[in-house]
Formats: structure tokens, C-alpha cells, sequence
């Protein structure tokens, strides 16, 4: 694990990509319920800023300046004056901000986060065992943890005398340790490291300014470097780290480097690694003071060993400038030979002495020597071959991949029995490596093949097929512990191990082998024929497995060690990489079933056996001269070992003189050196394949161009001359090809042409001078762009209240009028007289959809819009007529009276007869007597001699108030003008005095000297309903109170309107606010070229709160009766824009991998974009936010001048505050009300253009679906000659889903793993059709929830589509359609994950019993398996000729099954432990001020990283929680913080965390003012009940005291 100054710099790097100085902590949305890393929730939306948006909704606490609440309508009693219009304006409340500060907040707690991290990650990386594994177990520890978990690494705290003698020469001179395995090499080595480091201190203390130097410890292999780091680490007060290849370390910038050396005094790593470091000149051999060589005799030939030396070592002439060096080894000879001449050899390439115990008795004694036998087994007479490798041969011998399996089978049918030939077959045709055979046979075909032979491979995999079927048809006996089973070895070693663990034993055994498969053969027979007590297991090298063997990592060998140092394995049966360097418990008994090669491997073997009493058993065959031969040798090497070792002379000079030297070094002439004298950096030739593949791996490259340089050989007068070639880069190739010196050795003149290329490199600029690449992977600019927009910042746009189809026309006298009839279709409802009425327009309208209003609680009406056939061709006296019909509606109704010019009048009104069809004739439609009427006077004129009758059914107007207008009922007989108002009738206090004066709205001292006819009648009325929103649903406070009452006629005007126009024409002022919004949202569409319906229009550009798009928040300011907002249309929007935009991106950039596809889609879709596309083209002007209540003028006509009456001024009806990201989602609703206008024909083109308008990007052109095809240029790889293979995919895929492949080449692309080579099979990964099976994937699912639940909001059908496309859910399909049996990939890792997955799912159906979420409990399966879904999704889509109907009968085929019932998936996310906390802070103690952060601690030895959350109450760390992944970390942190809350009340939760978030500034009135007492308030986006804050724990007025406090026994 990284120490606390490396994460500092690396942690936040890995989650962000930032450097250190930018790092802030990444922060999650408790609000939403976490899913894996593709399942996260965007709500709607495609933009990148989505997670922090959810975020900023989780702890919402600041309300816009801009919210309004909307005042009551003005009472029907009130008066008014005059010229007073008849609609009063809405208070205008402006809130404050609830809080300035909220990013000023956000930042002073990232800071302190980032202290409590810092603090945190230094207690984690110095974590014990112990601590650990309460969050981990084994298999997922990392491989330092591990090693930390095995037996106490400490060394015995005092040295024996042979140690501290090795110890004292080692300070004085270079030596090399020669002692037996398990001598204490290590802790002479921990003692002059402690030496060396504390010299180091005295010389920084007295030469201040020296530069710092440190140690290194080398090792051999990757498993070496974490055992030798853990028991340094264990042994040292120093610094310690440990670096390896696998760690990426090789890629690090010198600054990174350096602070690794400022930060350690000791490091382990890797011989390669230092050698790295110094051909990079990151540090030089003066900036190291020891060098400590691990297993050092390996310093030979080109090992790294040997090339630090060579290379920097002996090159730096001041000696006193060189690092003292300390090797250990077992025997300094690993070779078969002179022991002499190695061990000389070993002496002058390290520049040291060998050195060994004075008195080799005192090794004796320390340690336990095992005592030696010899095991005779009789020589093997069974056949070489058995009857199914005889079969096998016969059939399948032209495979050359089949070579080797018919070699081992031969091999282990003689040495270990017939059975163990047999059971190797079972190995290699095991159903899992199957498709490994045929990668194998296609790569070894396409690599040899001189041209294209599709028949040929056909032929192979056919041949392939048969042998596995003969091998699958065969009968595997258990084996016999008998001939010919087993061979007369293997029966020895049954008996030796049979003996050992007869009856239950703590006893260890390591049986040597020296073949991979030998080890595997020997466990899976023992595993068989055991004993009970006999638990067996393997221990080979880590390294990639061939045919018949298996892929070893070091996690496994640490694992299996691990096992064994525990007691569940007994017996290993090991390779060569159990004798050397691992710590390994003592055995009791070690057999060498194969003998050893060297000496070395015989004394290191040996060392394994250190348990008191313990047997080492040579076993060799009766009469085998060879056999003896070498256990001859062995035991004479190793006494001419001793005998070397005891004849030095305790103060000789080094032996390698520089004689020696100059032999040992002759082969380096001529091999040119490059250095670069600034850095200190060199290449030379063993460095330069390094460098140059370093460089290659940086290019941009095609992504189906191998990132590898190629070495073409060729022969110059009995030399080799290797030509390097570089890949290509169109444009920008920096060399093409570079040609080496030649030379007798391949590997040299290999290394020649490298060093050409650098040199070449180097000069031309293209690597600096640290031998790194200058040309970094290109990445779009916009890589790191800020693409996402926040919806709190709000700006003043201009905002359009007419339609531009008004201005049509005008100026002008109109020849011809389009009719369009305005009825109720449930006239009852609304309880008033009642009479259609005609809107009459210059241009035809287009066809309204019908609309509700509402007239009272369950009462209400659809409005009917239907236009005549024909226009009506108007005459002069018609037009006037309607004219004057048109002002009166006006005057009479609203107070409004215009210039009586026809020429500026937009529209005009008229009475409909009753029961008129549409077919009918415009003319005869209309009441013409009715208009004549009102053409011919201004008002019925009264008189005392009128019957009472005539007052019956008449609409009274009261000419000196605009808000007193009155439908007359009868006249009252009893009741005289002078008689007081009757009860009941609501009246001002100061005018409860007779009904005249309650009639007339002259002031008070006017009415006192009025005269009028007290003989006139006394009318019963009913008021008329003025400024009444009834698009709104009718509330109990909005029915209307005392709308009755009595009047006189005299001070009133009778109207000539016909009362049923009359109350229509009051329902005209919201129903000209719809009509004029769809005229507005078409108007916009067509200014796109679109073709959409009207309420769909509408909805898209419909925003009814402040804060629409929080659907999981209570509405601020919400604006009633707008119909609906375009929250769903922007969901189902979003998600048609990330298919039709990852359309256009496969089919124009054929070249383009998968990110460099997410890169672009992202600059199209991403919020920014799409606001800046609005913004040019000005959509913003038609976004509707005002409902008719908060603007109830808007809709009288501009045009016409006014004469009298007001209107709402011009300016504040024009402006429009928005948030950035409002405008961007309405782009989105937009193209949703697109694609819905034409989902019964499933006619895209629309919806296609409507992307193209609203991205604004060459990338994206298509005016029409077809488009998208039409610009596919089929790959050469798609339309290739298909294999045998490959149709065989097809037809096997046919069966389980019901499509044919024209291009089975394609349906295979679907199925190759990045892993797999491009040059093995020419076809491409699946990376690309996943990218566009995943978008189309996910619309199939959003059009299924979006058709079928009309009903849910935005949230809830976010939520469940996720699980549709979870990776979760799209493993199991994968799992139950059998694709994973397919998948072509490159390694063993892969398809051990896949099969611990299938068992567990199919096991999980299976116990299901028919339940369709049975997947919701299985573990979430390797990525791989959804993405080849997806995948087969786009491959499908794409060979059918990009037909989306493909796609969404897979869909119904095999994904609508599972969510037919959908109500058992809604506790798929609301369970979850973070949406738990996240209802539990919010709702039940009503707080915003609440973070969930996350940082993640990169482990620095390859094994999977571990990450930190925390849940920050008040600026307060209230708990944390640690996993593999941010996604199980936020998990652990909000469980833990539940543990705490749960059960807390209110009142302790403020107290404990200083909570006063319901107070000041946070207190938010939602759509109306705050009232007194028990108010609804809404707080961070939640609605709760209003309660003060009471401190020191009281709530309600009762003191709330801790037991404890009281001093109460308990």
C-alpha cells in the first residue's frame, strides 16, 4: 500500500485524473441509490454533471431569488374604480437566498475531509493484519496484506556468531554471503542495512546540503519482492516500499520517482526496476549507498543483475562514489559447471568476495539438516501411448497446436501411468478451454497463412471438433493404485506419502517436479487416491499457462502458500519456484520425484526440508546410470563448494581482478552507448527494446493496430541484420523504420536496430532527455472539459407571449376568415348559460388537441377546437358586424375597449348556434342574428314599464366597475331598492345599507346624493366569475362563496351579448392562454423543420416549478393548470439523443475506439452543447413558466390599440428567469415530443432531425433514419469470407435467438474480448458494437416503461430502467441465452470469473423456482458478460441494416418477460442503505447539511485498490466505510452511520450534531406564503412539518435529560 505521502499525491488522481494540487475529494448523492459503474442513475439526463447535480439535490438549501408565491384572487366584492381592469396583478414575493455561502460551505468541509483523510490513510497503510481482515477476506486481500498475514516476519533478535562475522566483513568490503537455505542470509542483510542507514544519518549531520542517498534490496521475481519488503519492514524503523514491473512503476515521471526516494530510505524491488530508474537517470549510482543482491548468484550473461553493473556500476570511475554491495546465495553455481571457475566468475561481475562461515560446524548446528535417503523405483514397462492418445493421433496428428499434448502424453503415460496420460487429455479438452483451442489454432493459422484460405481453418476446427468429441465420448476410469495406472515411480510415492499421512498429522511435504504438467497431473491423482489426511495442492510459476496448463498469478501462489502455512494444503507438489527465495514453512519431508539439473537446485531443495527429524528423498530409477550421475555430482559440487569456501583466506584481495574484468566484459565492445550527460540517463543496447516499446505504446494508434513495434530479420555475408518498423500514423509518423548494425547473434542485432530507432527518436525530439515519450495518446481537447451546467444559476431571457401566426395578415383588411368553433364538450358541467363560440383568424389554425377546464369539485369539461372545411369568405358589413361584435366582448366582459380597427385585429370572436356540425358551412354556423344585435346597439336600454320577465336570463354590466358583472336570474317582487342588503350576500362593512347602493359603484358621498327610481325592480343575480383559472383542478378554497345576490337595474347597463356568450366568453381567457401556448411550442418546432403534435409541443417547453427537474423534491412555486411539464419527455429525449447520436458515430468513424466514441457523444449531448444551441437559435424565448394565474393578461391581443383599460406591462411579461440547465433539458423534451408525435408508425425522421437541429455538429447530419445507413461504410473484416467457425456462431446463435446473420464475421466481433489479438482472427473487440448496443439497449427499455407506465414520473421510471440495464440483470441474460460459451478472449482470469458466476446464477434460478428477479441476488457478474450482450445488440442492429426493430424484438423475446411486473423491483434501489440514510436525514430529522465523500487508497502492488467513504454530518465525520470499490465503500459508510442515527430522536440528533437546519435562511415557503403556525416548509427539497428548534435537547416544551445525568441507578 502506498505510504501517506504517496497518496497524497496518487489517490485523488486515480478517481479524477487531476494532479495533487487539484484534487478535491469525489462526492456521491445520498438522494440516489447507488448501482455498479455503467448502472449509475442520470434522472433524465445524459449530461456528465449529472452526479453532482444529484448531490447538490441531496442537500439542496438554497431557494432562487426569482421564486414567486402566488397571491390569492381578489374577492368579487372588491371595488373598483372606474378604469380599473377587471384582472388584478399577483403579489410579487421575492425570498432571499437561504444560503450565499452554500459553495463556501462545500469547500470548507472538502478541506476538512481531506485533513481527516490524510490522518486516516497514514493509520491505514501502517494497518495490521487483524484490522484488515474485518473488512476483506483472503481472496480479496491484496498481496502485501497477505504476506503481513503469514507467520510473524521478525528475525530472532540476537545473531548467531557466523551472522555477526558475515556482518562485520560486509561492512568493510563487498562480499557475497554463501550460506544453506534457512542460514539467516536475510538478517545479515537486515544488519548492515540498519548500519549502512545510520551511517547515512551521521554523514547528512555533518555535511548538511549532501544529497540523499538510500538502499536498495534486489530481487529476482515479483513474489520475492512483497516476502523481502514484509520482513524488512518488520525488522527496520525506517521507511521501507516495494516497487514491481506489474505496478505500472516502469511509466512513472522522474518527479514521481524522486519523491519516492525523498519519502524512503530503503527500497525492495525488482532488478528491472532499478535499472529502469537508472537508464532514465531518475538516480545514479552516487545516490545509492547499498546495493543488496537477493539470490545474487542469477548476476551472469544480460541478467539485470549483471547489467546494472555492467552498465552503471563499473561506468562510474569514482569509486568512492559507488554503492558497497551485499549478495546472498545458497551456492553461487546454478549451472552444470567448474564450481571454481562460477563462483570466480560470480565474484568479478559483482565486484565482490565471496564469503561463508568461518566454522562451518556453527552452520550445522543452527540449522536442522534433514537426513538423506534414496527411493529406488524399478524402470516403467507400460506403453508409451494409450488406446486414446493411439486414437487421438490417428485422427487430429496435422494439428500442430496438438504437438505438445501428444509429447506430454507420451511422457506422463511412462513416467506416471496410463491413467495420468488419460486424465491429460480430460485437462486439455476441458469444455472451459475450449475456445482457447480454436484461438490458438485460428492465431497459429492467420500468422502462417500466405494468403486467405478460409477452407483450410474450417478444416483444422473440424479436425479439432472431432478430437474433442472422442475425448468428451471417452470413459474415465478412477485411477488403480496398480500397473499400468500408475508407473512404478508414482506407486513409490504413493507409498511415502501414504505413510506420512496415514493417520492425522501437522507434517509438511513438497514433492519437486520439474514439468508444470507433472505437479498438475500428480495433484488431481493424489487428490483421488489419498488419504483422508492427504489434502493436496500445486505451486508453480506465475507465468501465462500453454495448452493443457494453467494461468498461475502471484495472488495464487501467495494464496496457496498462505494454505499451506495453515495447514489446509500438506502436500505440494512444486515446480522450481518453491526452491529459491520463498518463504516457505519447514517440512518434515521433501521428495525430489524429478531430480535436480544444478547444484544450486539440489542445495535449495534440500533447505526446505529444515524440520527437526525431516527426510530428504532422492528418487532415482534401478539401473538409470544417469540418475546416479547427478546425485553424484550434486554431493561432490556441493563439498567442492565448501572446500572453495574454507580454503579463502579471511583478507584476500578481490579474486575478480581486472584481468578478469576485461574477459567478463569483452562481449560489451562494441555495443554503443548513448548518454545524455544532463539527466544522467543512458541506453545502450540492453536498454533500448525497453525504451522503444515504451514509446510505441504511447502512439495514438488505430485501435486494431498492435501497439508493438516489428522486427523484420535478414542475413548480410553470414550475419544477421534486424530492420525495425514502427506502426504507422497517418500524417504524423515520426520514423518509419530503423535499420541495426549487423552481428553473429540475433538478440544483438535485434537490440542494434532498437538503439537505432531511440538514437533516431531522440534526435528528432520524440523522446527527451530522459529517454521518455514526448508524443503522449492523444485525447479530445474536451477530455476535461466542464460539460455540464448546473440548474441554480439562474439568467433574465427574453420570452415570447404571442405567436408570430397573429402578425400574419395584419395591417390589412381581410378578404377571408378561418373559422375554427370553440365548444364544451360537457356543457352541463359548467352550470351557467352556454353557447359555442368561433375564433376567426387570417390563417388556419392548426388542429388543438382537446384540453380540461374545470368548473367546481367533479365538475369539469373537455374544450373542443374544430376548424370549419373551408375559410369564410367575408363581405364589408359582415366584417364590421364582427367586428363591433369582437370590442363588445371586450368592453362588456374585461373592461377592455380597443380602436375599432379591423385592419389590426389578429382574430375575431363570434356566437356559434347551437348544434352545428362541422360539415357545416362556416357562414351558417355562425348566429348572425346575435351579432347583428350587438352590432346595432351598445346596450338594451331599461325602463320602469318593462315586464318582469324581460330581466329574466340577461348579463348586467356595471359600467363604472370592471369587476361587477352579473347574470340576472328573476326579479324579486318583495324586495324594494331601498330594503337593507338580504343575509348571505357579502358585502364591504361600510355598505351594508340598501340594495341600490350596494349596486352602484359610485363613492360614498356620490351615492348619498344620487336620485333613482325607488319603484324600480329588485333583481336576483348571480355575480359573474371573474379571473378564474380553470385550468386548474378545483380545490375546496377555490369554490366560490355568496356568488348570489340582488341588484337594481338603474346603475347597471344590460348588455347586448346573449348570456350564453357572455359565460363562454369568461372561459375565454384560459382558453386563449392554451391555445396561444400550442401556437407558441408549434412555432418553435417548426422553426426546427418539425412536425409535432400540439400537447406534445407543449409539454416540452412546459416548466410549471422552480425546481421541475427534481422530480424526487417538493415543487417550489409551482405553477397550476400549465398541464404537463417536460420532465418525461426530456427523459424519453435524452435517451433517444444518446442512440441517434451513437448511430452517427459508428457509422462515420470507423476508426474510432470506444472512448474516443464517449468523448464525442458526450461534446454532443452534454448539457453545454445543447444550451448553446438555444441560445443561438433563441429557444429559450418559447419555454412557458408562467401559469395564467401568475400572468392572467396575457392573453389580450396587443394589436388593436388600447383605449381603455390597462395592460400588464410589456417588459415584466417578457422576461424569463431560467437556469442553464432548464433550457438544455428542454432541448432534450423537445426531441422526446418529436419522437412521440409519430410513435403509432414508428417514424424516427422527425425525432433524427430534431438531434441534428439540436447538436449543431457536422457529426451529426442526418435529416432522416435512413441517413444513418446510408453514411455506414461496411468494414472490410464484416464482409470477409466467413469461416467454418464462424457460420457455426451464427447458426448455434439463431437457435437461441431468432435472427439470421447475413455477416457471420460481424456476429463474432460481438463475442471478442479486448483480450483476445486482432491478428489471430483480423476481427475487431466488441468494444465498438457495445458502445451502440448499450444505447439502444437502454431506449428499447425507456420507450417499454415510458409507454406502459403513462403515470410515473421521471425518477421512478429512471430508477427501474436502470435495472433493466443493469450490468447485473444483463449478466443473467447473458448467462440464460448461453453467450458466454462463446466469448473469445485471452487468458485464464477471465474465464475463472465467468464460471464462479454462471454456477451461481444458474443456482439462483434454479432455487427460484419460476421467479423472474432471482438475478437481483446473485453477485455482479464480470463486465464482460453485459457487454457482450450489448454488443450482440448492436451487431444485430447494425447486419440488419440499422433496422430498430431488431432491437426491440430481442427486447419482447428476452427482456420484457422479467419486467412485466414491475412492482417487484421497487425496493431494488429504496433498500438500499444510502438511499436509507439519505431518507432518514432529510425526512425524519429534516437536515440538508449532509455529505457522503469518497477517496480511494491506490495499493502499489497490483491487487485491487481500497477505498474510503465517509458520511459528513455538519462539518462532523460520523462515520466511514472501506471496500474494493467506491460502490461497496458508500455501502459500509451508510450502514455504519445507520447504526448511529437509528433510534435517535429529533431533538438528540440537533443536539449531538448542531443541526439547526430548519432555522433562518433554510426556511423555504413553498408555492405560497408562510403561515402562521403548523406551516408545511420545505427544506433541502423535502416537505415537513414546521417545528421550532428548541436547544439543550427540549422539543415540544419538555426537557429531554439523560439518564445517566440524573445519577439514577440503573
Amino acid at each position: 500500500m502506498a505510504t501517506a505521502e504517496q497518496l497524497e499525491q496518487k489517490s485523488a488522481g486515480i478517481i479524477s485524473g487531476q494532479s495533487s494540487e487539484q484534487t478535491t475529494p469525489s462526492e456521491t448523492s445520498i438522494a440516489s441509490a447507488p448501482t455498479t459503474v455503467d448502472d449509475r442513475p442520470t434522472y433524465g439526463d445524459a449530461d456528465s454533471s449529472c452526479s453532482l447535480a444529484q448531490a447538490d439535490n441531496a442537500v439542496r438549501s438554497a431557494v432562487s431569488t426569482d421564486m414567486t408565491s402566488l397571491a390569492s384572487p381578489l374577492g368579487n366584492e372588491a371595488e373598483d374604480s372606474a378604469d380599473e381592469d377587471v384582472d388584478g396583478t399577483p403579489a410579487q414575493i421575492d425570498l432571499e437566498n437561504a444560503d450565499d455561502t452554500l459553495h463556501q460551505r462545500r469547500r470548507k468541509q472538502t478541506a476538512k475531509f481531506d485533513a481527516w483523510f490524510s490522518q486516516r490513510a497514514k493509520k491505514i497503510v501502517n494497518e495490521t493484519p487483524d484490522t484488515q481482515d474485518a473488512i476483506l477476506d483472503d481472496e480479496a486481500q491484496s498481496t502485501k496484506y497477505l504476506m503481513k498475514k503469514q507467520e510473524s516476519h521478525k528475525i530472532v533478535d540476537e545473531a548467531r556468531e557466523y551472522q555477526i562475522q558475515l556482518f562485520e566483513k560486509a561492512k568493510e568490503k563487498n562480499i557475497i554471503a554463501v550460506l544453506d537455505t534457512g542460514s539467516g542470509k536475510t538478517l545479515i542483510a537486515v544488519l548492515l542495512l540498519q548500519w549502512t542507514i545510520d551511517q547515512e544519518l551521521e554523514r547528512e549531520s555533518s555535511r548538511v546540503g549532501e544529497p540523499h542517498r538510500i538502499s536498495f534490496f534486489l530481487v529476482d521475481c515479483v513474489t520475492l519482492v512483497f516476502q523481502q519488503y514484509a520482513v524488512l519492514e518488520c525488522n527496520l524503523d525506517h521507511p521501507v516500499e516495494r516497487f514491481c514491473g506489474d505496478m505500472g512503476c516502469d511509466l512513472w515521471s522522474r518527479e514521481t520517482w524522486e519523491k519516492q526516494f525523498r519519502a524512503n530510505r530503503i527500497i525492495v524491488c525488482t532488478a528491472e526496476v532499478l535499472y529502469q530508474c537508472l537508464m532514465h537517470g531518475f538516480i545514479r549510482m552516487e545516490g545509492i549507498n547499498l546495493l543488496v543482491f537477493d539470490e545474487a548468484h542469477h548476476a551472469k550473461k544480460d541478467h539485470a543483475y549483471a547489467r546494472i553493473i555492467k552498465d552503471f556500476y563499473l561506468s562510474e570511475e569514482d569509486q568512492s562514489k559507488r554503492p558497497k554491495i551485499f549478495g546472498m546465495t545458497a551456492s553461487p553455481v546454478d549451472a552444470k559447471v567448474d564450481v571454481v571457475t562460477a563462483a570466480k566468475q560470480l565474484e568479478t561481475i559483482l565486484h565482490s568476495e565471496i564469503a561463508t562461515a568461518r566454522d562451518l560446524s556453527l552452520l550445522s548446528k543452527a540449522i536442522n539438516r534433514p537426513k538423506e535417503q534414496v527411493g529406488i523405483y524399478e524402470p516403467a514397462d507400460i506403453d508409451s501411448e494409450t488406446p486414446l492418445t493411439k486414437t487421438l493421433k490417428a485422427k487430429c496428428s496435422s494439428l500442430d497446436i496438438l504437438t505438445r499434448p501428444f509429447n506430454i502424453a507420451v511422457q506422463a503415460a511412462s513416467e506416471l501411468g496410463l491413467w495420468c496420460a488419460d486424465e491429460m487429455w480430460r485437462l486439455t479438452f476441458n469444455p472451459d478451454d475450449d475456445l482457447r483451442l480454436e484461438h490458438m489454432i485460428e492465431r497459429d493459422f492467420i500468422m502462417t497463412r500466405q494468403a486467405p484460405a478460409a477452407d483450410a481453418l474450417d478444416t483444422r476446427l473440424s479436425v479439432l471438433k472431432e478430437a474433442r468429441e472422442l475425448v468428451d465420448q471417452h470413459t474415465f476410469e478412477e485411477p488403480q493404485v496398480s500397473k499400468p495406472d500408475l508407473s512404478p515411480k508414482v506407486l513409490l510415492l504413493y507409498q511415502y506419502l501414504q505413510q506420512r499421512f496415514e493417520r492425522p498429522t501437522d507434517d509438511k511435504c513438497i514433492v519437486f517436479v520439474t514439468k508444470r504438467f507433472t505437479a498438475r497431473l500428480l495433484s488431481e491423482l493424489f487428490s483421488r487416491i489419498g488419504r483422508s489426511h492427504l489434502r493436496v495442492g500445486t505451486l508453480m510459476g506465475a507465468r501465462a499457462g500453454d495448452i493443457a496448463d494453467v494461468r498461475v498469478s502471484v495472488r495464487q501462489q501467495v494464496l496457496t502458500l498462505l494454505n499451506f502455512r495453515k495447514g489446509n494444503i500438506n502436500c505440494l507438489f512444486a515446480t522450481s519456484i518453491a526452491e529459491e527465495g520463498l518463504d516457505i514453512p519447514d517440512c518434515n519431508m521433501v521428495i525430489r520425484f524429478d531430480l535436480y539439473h544444478t547444484l544450486i537446485q539440489y542445495i535449495q531443495s534440500r533447505g526446505r526440508a529444515r524440520h527437526r527429524n525431516s527426510r530428504y528423498i532422492h528418487m532415482l530409477e534401478h539401473g538409470n546410470i544417469g540418475h546416479l550421475v547427478a546425485l553424484q555430482e550434486a554431493r561432490r559440487g556441493e563439498n567442492l563448494m565448501r572446500d572453495f569456501c574454507e580454503a579463502l583466506p579471511e583478507d584476500r584481495l578481490l579474486q575478480g581482478n581486472d584481468l578478469d574484468l576485461e574477459r567478463v566484459l569483452v562481449n560489451e565492445r562494441g555495443r554503443r552507448i548513448h548518454e545524455e550527460s544532463g539527466s544522467g540517463a543512458k541506453l545502450t543496447y540492453g536498454s533500448s527494446l525497453a525504451v522503444l516499446a515504451h514509446f510505441v505504446a504511447c502512439l495514438p494508434l488505430d485501435p486494431e493496430c498492435p501497439p508493438q513495434a516489428t522486427y523484420v530479420l535478414s542475413r548480410q555475408d553470414g550475419q544477421f541484420i534486424y530492420e525495425v518498423k514502427l506502426p504507422h500514423i497517418p500524417g504524423e509518423s515520426p520514423i518509419s523504420s530503423a535499420t541495426g548494425r549487423p552481428s553473429t547473434k540475433k538478440s544483438i542485432a535485434r537490440r542494434s536496430a532498437a538503439f537505432e530507432a531511440c538514437v533516431r527518436l531522440r534526435t528528432a525530439g520524440y523522446l527527451d532527455r530522459h529517454l521518455l515519450p514526448t508524443i503522449e495518446r492523444r485525447r479530445p481537447a474536451a477530455n476535461n472539459a466542464l460539460l455540464g451546467l448546473t440548474g441554480k444559476k439562474r439568467t433574465a431571457y427574453d420570452m415570447k407571449t404571442k405567436p408570430r401566426i397573429w402578425t400574419e395578415g395584419v395591417g390589412s383588411v381581410p378578404s377571408q376568415l378561418y373559422v375554427m368553433v370553440v365548444r364544451l364538450a360537457q356543457p352541463e358541467a359548467f352550470g351557467r348559460p352556454y353557447q359555442p363560440i368561433a375564433l376567426l383568424t387570417r390563417a388556419p389554425l392548426a388542429a388543438f388537441p382537446p384540453f380540461m377546464l374545470h368548473f367546481d369539485l367533479g365538475l369539469r369539461s373537455e374544450v373542443l377546437c374544430s376548424s370549419a372545411p373551408s375559410p369564410l369568405q367575408i363581405a364589408t358589413d359582415q366584417l364590421k358586424w364582427l367586428t363591433s361584435f369582437t370590442l363588445r366582448m371586450f368592453e362588456d366582459l374585461f373592461n377592455k375597449i380597443f380602436e375599432p380597427d379591423v385592419r389590426q385585429f389578429p382574430y375575431l370572436l363570434a356566437p356559434v348556434l347551437q348544434n352545428v356540425c362541422e360539415s357545416d358551412d362556416c357562414l351558417t354556423m355562425i348566429d348572425w342574428n346575435a351579432v347583428s344585435e350587438v352590432h346595432e346597439r351598445d346596450c338594451i336600454p331599461w325602463n320602469n314599464d318593462l315586464p318582469p320577465e324581460f330581466f329574466a336570463n340577461r348579463f348586467m354590466v356595471d359600467p363604472l366597475s370592471g369587476a361587477k358583472r352579473y347574470f340576472t336570474l328573476a326579479v324579486t317582487p318583495h324586495l324594494k331598492p331601498e330594503d337593507p342588503v338580504p343575509p348571505g350576500v357579502m358585502v364591504k362593512e361600510n355598505w351594508k345599507t340598501t340594495i341600490f347602493r350596494y349596486s352602484t359603484s359610485l363613492w360614498s358621498r356620490q351615492r348619498k346624493a344620487l336620485e333613482y327610481d325607488k319603484n324600480q325592480p329588485v333583481i336576483h343575480a348571480r355575480k359573474a366569475l371573474l379571473r378564474r383559472n380553470w385550468l386548474d383542478p378545483v380545490t375546496e378554497k377555490d369554490v366560490p362563496k355568496n356568488e348570489y345576490c340582488y341588484i337594481c337595474p338603474e346603475p347597471l347597463r344590460i348588455s347586448p351579448l346573449p348570456p350564453g356568450i357572455a359565460s363562454m366568453g369568461y372561459l375565454l381567457p384560459v382558453i386563449m392562454f392554451r391555445l396561444e401556448s400550442y401556437l407558441l411550442a408549434l412555432e418553435v418546432c417548426q422553426s426546427l423543420q418539425l412536425s409535432v403534435k400540439p400537447d406534445l409541443a407543449l409539454e416540452a417547453i412546459t416548466k410549471d416549478s422552480e425546481n421541475t427537474e427534481q422530480h424526487d423534491s417538493e415543487q417550489i412555486s409551482f405553477q397550476g393548470g400549465m398541464g404537463k411539464n417536460y420532465e418525461r419527455e426530456e427523459l424519453l429525449g435524452d435517451c433517444f439523443l444518446k442512440m441517434a447520436t451513437s448511430i452517427a458515430l459508428f457509422a462515420q468513424n470507423p476508426d474510432n475506439d470506444e472512448f474516443e466514441f464517449h468523448v464525442k457523444r458526450m461534446l454532443l449531448i452534454c448539457n453545454k452543447n445543447l444550451l448553446e444551441t438555444a441560445i443561438s437559435r433563441k429557444l429559450y424565448e418559447y419555454i412557458r413558466t408562467k401559469s395564467y394565474r401568475n400572468n392572467p393578461r396575457a392573453w389580450y391581443p396587443r394589436e388593436p390599440k388600447l383605449i381603455k383599460g390597462a395592460l400588464l406591462d410589456k417588459k415584466a411579461v417578457q422576461q424569463n428567469m431560467l437556469g442553464d440547465k432548464t433550457i438544455a433539458d428542454v432541448c432534450e423534451a423537445i426531441i422526446g415530443a418529436a419522437l412521440l408525435s409519430h410513435h403509432e408508425s414508428g417514424n424516427y425522421d422527425d425525432a433524427v432531425r430534431a438531434v441534428t437541429e439540436m447538436v449543431n455538429s457536422p457529426e451529426h447530419t442526418m435529416c432522416k433514419w435512413a441517413d444513418y445507413y446510408a453514411l455506414y461504410q461496411k468494414p472490410t473484416y464484416q464482409t470477409a469470407q466467413a469461416t467454418r467457425s464462424q457460420l457455426d456462431l451464427a447458426a448455434q446463435l439463431e437457435k437461441k435467438d431468432n435472427y439470421h446473420f447475413r455477416y457471420p464475421r460481424l456476429l463474432r466481433s460481438a463475442f471478442m474480448h479486448p483480450s483476445y489479438p486482432y491478428a489471430w482472427e483480423s476481427i475487431p473487440s466488441y468494444q465498438r458494437l457495445e458502445f451502440l448496443g448499450d444505447s439502444l439497449l437502454d431506449m428499447a427499455c425507456v420507450n417499454y416503461l415510458f409507454h406502459r407506465f403513462g403515470d410515473k414520473d421521471p425518477q421512478w421510471l429512471t430508477e427501474h430502467k436502470m435495472a433493466m440495464v443493469s450490468n447485473r440483470f444483463l449478466g443473467a441474460i447473458c448467462a440464460k441465452m448461453g453467450f458466454h460459451k462463446h466469448l473469445r478472449f485471452n487468458g485464464t482470469l477471465v474465464q475463472h470469473q465467468i464460471q464462479d458466476y454462471i454456477t451461481e446464477i444458474e443456482e439462483a434460478e434454479r432455487q427460484a423456482d419460476g421467479g423472474r428477479d432471482y438475478w437481483t441476488s446473485v453477485k455482479i457478474p464480470p463486465k464482460c458478460l453485459p457487454d457482450i450482450v450489448e454488443a450482440y445488440v448492436g451487431a444485430v442492429f447494425v447486419d440488419s441494416e440499422f433496422d430498430y426493430r431488431q432491437v426491440e424484438r430481442f427486447f419482447n423475446d428476452h427482456v420484457k418477460w422479467f419486467f412485466e411486473d414491475m412492482s417487484i423491483y421497487d425496493t431494488y434501489a429504496n433498500n438500499h442503505p444510502t438511499t436509507h440514510l439519505h431518507n432518514l436525514l432529510s425526512i425524519s430529522f429534516g437536515c440538508n447539511n449532509y455529505r457522503l465523500l469518497i477517496r480511494e487508497i491506490p495499493f502499489l502492488d497490483g491487487s485491487r485498490n481500497q477505498t474510503i467513504a465517509a458520511v459528513m454530518i455538519h462539518d462532523h465525520i460520523v462515520s466511514e466505510g472501506r471496500g474494493q470499490s467506491g460502490r461497496y465503500a458508500k455501502v459500509r459508510a451508510s450502514e455504519e452511520a445507520l447504526k448511529l442515527l437509528l433510534g435517535t430522536s429529533v431533538a438528540d440528533f440537533r443536539t449531538a450534531w448542531g443541526c439547526d437546519c430548519r432555522d433562518g435562511a433554510e426556511e423555504v415557503s413553498v408555492g405560497k406564503q408562510k403561515k402562521k403556525g403548523g406551516e408545511r416548509k420545505a427544506v433541502g427539497g423535502v416537505e415537513m412539518e414546521g417545528e421550532e428548534h428548541v436547544p439543550n435537547g427540549k422539543e415540544d416544551g419538555v426537557g429531554l435529560v439523560d439518564v445517566e445525568k440524573l445519577g439514577i441507578a440503573v
